[in-house]
């Protein structure tokens, strides 16, 4: 009984193709019963003579498919001629509603089967496009994972090169961390970028949850665009560590956020920082902050005040 059960579930459902049997056997049982239901309609109305085969006809289509609705149909047809609950004899006019009734089953298979058609089709299609995504998924997957071996590659042969200078190799380790924690931030999104708050998050929470606030809409970052702010995030929180907000005890930190059309405006504001009192040499993190935003048509600025550092980052974000 379970196996007919889930044969009629899948066949209803379109999962498969049911057997002749059983679309037969549903098609007689619809027979069965629409000629029950034109039996107690002629207690009210004896010329009711194909009315009740109208559902047959349709639930057979949607079950077995053309020829079993057309079978259904033809059966529905000789029935109300042949079979009588009153005295009423076969005359012209009940060949005339015979007409009627086949004209109207044709539209009614014609449609119920073009239905199918479609559904199947979709079906078909759903089922490429999840194999499709499988697969890219896998490659995906496998080119991330050459990626990260061959950035580790690069660490390690970077620090053996590097291990007589130690004021190079600690300036150059950190970032580089910086961008294997971007990648995998990225990596869990499905390589297709990373939402603002986990970046800065990443970044940020190695310094205490409460050194700093993040306020700004759920917004997520393109993955070219998500691998620039992070390395700018990187530079101000280490510069913020070493000599800004996160040096002192009292410093607290506060970036905002906010969209503006395809304009991003993001403010990274320091309190209660040290003093500074002199801003040594261009260094990297200052040719970083001037480049890094360039391809989004962006600009970074820094101001340098008794409280802190204050920067302002604006930047298209790409439509990708």
């Amino acid at each position: 009984m379970m196996k007919l059960i889930n044969e009629f579930r899948r066949g209803w459902q379109g999962l498969s193709q049911p057997t002749a049997t059983f679309s037969v056997g549903f098609a007689l049982v619809c027979l069965v019963l629409a000629t029950m239901a034109r039996w107690g309609l002629a207690q009210i109305r004896p010329d009711v003579f194909f009315t009740p085969y109208f559902p047959a006809v349709f639930f057979a289509t949607a079950f077995g498919g053309l020829r079993i609705g057309i079978l259904t149909a033809i059966a529905g047809g000789a029935l109300g001629i042949t079979v009588n609950f009153s005295n009423a004899t076969a005359d012209a006019a009940r060949f005339a509603l015979l007409a009627i009734y086949w004209a109207v089953c044709g539209i009614v298979i014609w449609g119920v089967e073009h239905y199918r058609t479609l559904v199947a089709q979709q079906r078909q299609i759903s089922r490429r496009l999840l194999q499709e995504e499988e697969y890219r998924k896998l490659v995906v997957d496998e080119l991330q994972h050459r990626l990260k071996n061959k950035l580790s590659t690069i660490h390690a042969v970077l620090h053996l090169v590097l291990q007589d200078q130690p004021q190079i190799w600690n300036r150059i380790d950190p970032r580089l961390r910086a961008l294997a924690a971007t990648d995998d931030l990225i990596a869990r999104a499905d390589g297709s970028g990373s939402d603002i708050t986990d970046l800065l998050r990443s970044e940020l929470e190695p310094y205490g949850h409460v050194r700093f606030s993040l306020n700004g809409d759920p917004l997520f970052l393109p993955a070219k665009l998500a691998v620039s702010l992070a390395l700018i995030f990187h530079e101000l929180a280490t510069n913020a560590g070493k000599y800004g907000a996160f040096s002192s005890a009292r410093g607290l930190l506060q970036v905002s956020w906010s969209v503006s059309g395809d304009r991003l405006n993001i403010i990274w504001d320091e309190t209660e920082g040290p003093t500074i009192e002199t801003i040594g040499q261009a260094g990297f993190g200052t040719k970083l902050f001037g480049s890094a935003l360039r391809p989004f048509d962006g600009k970074t600025e820094i101001s340098y005040f008794k409280s802190g550092i204050h920067c302002t980052m604006q930047c298209r974000i790409p439509a990708s």
